[in-house]
């Protein structure tokens, strides 16, 4: 039973080294604008969504694009033995979810006040590699 449950252990230890992922938290923009440049490079290979990102012009693709960096730096880290090039890694998932509101008060005029709400979110990219074998 013991021996069950170690060898389920360790195939998903190394179903797990063929991933890696990159979280960015209370990123002081709105999700929708941040799901509009996720959506550019949801099922990409990294590449590819790299240059995406690198040449839009919208403000989130800047972050976008360190934390796509950082998923595959820490794709590498996992996978010391690997050759980056060779993996062929794409955007496996990328999720974008409403963070903390900073809510405001805006005076309006015959003494009203309008509600401001600042939005943030938290991004999750998972970034996976194409080919099964590894050495």
């Amino acid at each position: 039973m013991g021996s069950r449950k170690k060898q389920m252990a360790d195939a998903i230890k190394e179903r797990n080294k063929t991933i890696a992922f990159a979280k960015l938290n209370n990123c002081p923009t709105s999700p929708r604008k941040m799901r509009l440049v996720a959506d550019l490079v949801r099922g990409e290979k990294v590449e590819k969504a790299l240059n995406i990102l690198k040449f839009s012009s919208k403000e989130a693709s800047n972050r976008l694009e360190t934390l796509l960096l950082s998923a595959v730096a820490n794709w590498q880290a996992k996978n010391e033995e690997a050759d980056v090039e060779e993996a062929e890694l794409f955007v496996q998932e990328i999720r974008v979810d409403g963070g903390a509101m900073l809510k405001r008060l805006r005076p309006a005029p015959q003494g009203r006040a309008h509600r401001i709400r600042k939005r943030s979110n938290h991004v999750t990219i998972v970034v996976g590699a194409n080919n099964k074998t590894q050495s």
